[in-house]
C-alpha cells in the first residue's frame, strides 16, 4: 500500500516551495532534524542492491537493514517466482528509510539500472575478480541471488562484472545476508575514503529524500498537508 510518503508529485511540489518545505518541517524535532542531517550525509545511490527472487523473509530483511546501516538509499526486487516479505523482528524499522522498487522479471529491473547509469555486478564463487577489484567509476548494482541456486543465467549473462568475496573455509558461499554485509561493507568504506568519485546524494535528491522522509514521521501529515494549500489557496480568493 502506498503512502504521502510515495506522492512523487507532491515531493517534487513541495521541494519547489520553499514555504511548503518549511511549514512541514517544523513538525519535526529540532533532535529528528539533526538526525535527519546526519543520515542523509552518508547516503548514497551510487550502490545499490538487487535482490533476485529471494523468498526467506529473515534474509531479505536482513539485507535491507544492512542497506540502511551502510546507507545505501535503494534496494531492488525481482519477484518472478517469490514474493519479498519482510520479518519485523529482523527489520527493526530500517524497512522505513531504504526506498524498495518491485519488479515481476529479471529483464525489467535490469534495462531499468543500465537505463539509470548503473553497471550490472553478479555475486557468485564462480569468477576470478574480487570484490576489492571492482572499479567504482561508474554507479553499480550489486545482484544476489537465492543461496540453493545463486544468479539466474539471464543476470549472470547481463553482468558488466562478476564477483566474488574471498573465503578460506571449506563453504563455498555465505549466506546471502552476510554477502551483502560484507560487500557493502567493503565498498562503503573505498567510497568514503575516496577523495574522487562524487558518491553522495544531489542537493536535489537530498532535499526530496528529507521530505520523504518527513512526510513518514509527522503525525496526522495529511491533514498538515491539506491545511498548508488551504490556507495558499484563501490567499489568493
Amino acid at each position: 500500500m502506498t503512502g504521502i510518503a510515495d506522492n512523487k508529485d507532491l515531493i517534487n511540489r513541495i521541494a519547489e516551495d520553499e514555504s511548503a518545505y518549511q511549514y512541514l518541517r517544523s513538525f519535526v524535532t529540532p533532535n529528528k532534524q539533526q538526525l535527519f542531517e546526519k543520515v542523509l550525509a552518508h547516503r548514497t545511490r551510487h550502490v545499490t542492491v538487487v535482490l533476485e527472487d529471494i523468498y526467506q523473509p529473515q534474509n531479505a530483511s536482513a539485507v535491507i537493514r544492512s542497506c540502511d546501516c551502510f546507507g545505501i538509499q535503494d534496494l531492488h526486487i525481482i519477484e518472478v517466482e517469490h514474493t519479498y516479505e519482510l520479518n519485523k523482528k529482523v527489520v527493526k524499522g530500517a524497512s522505513k528509510w531504504v526506498d524498495r522498487h518491485h519488479y515481476s522479471s529479471n529483464e525489467d529491473a535490469i534495462k531499468q539500472l543500465k537505463n539509470n547509469g548503473y553497471k550490472i555486478v553478479a555475486t557468485t564463487p564462480h569468477t576470478d575478480m574480487t570484490l576489492d577489484e571492482l572499479p567504482l567509476d561508474d554507479k553499480v548494482a550489486l545482484m544476489f541471488g537465492t543461496e540453493s541456486t545463486g544468479l539466474t543465467d539471464y543476470a549472470l549473462s547481463e553482468a558488466d562484472y562478476k564477483i566474488r568475496i574471498p573465503m578460506y573455509g571449506f563453504s563455498e558461499s555465505f549466506n546471502i545476508s552476510v554477502s551483502a554485509a560484507v560487500s557493502l561493507n567493503h565498498l562503503m568504506t573505498k567510497l568514503h575514503n575516496s577523495q574522487d568519485i562524487k558518491w553522495q546524494l544531489s542537493p536535489e535528491e537530498y532535499k526530496r529524500q528529507e521530505i520523504r522522509w518527513i512526510l513518514k514521521v509527522i503525525n496526522k501529515v495529511e491533514t498538515h498537508v491539506k491545511d498548508f494549500y488551504k490556507k495558499q489557496r484563501s490567499k489568493y480568493e
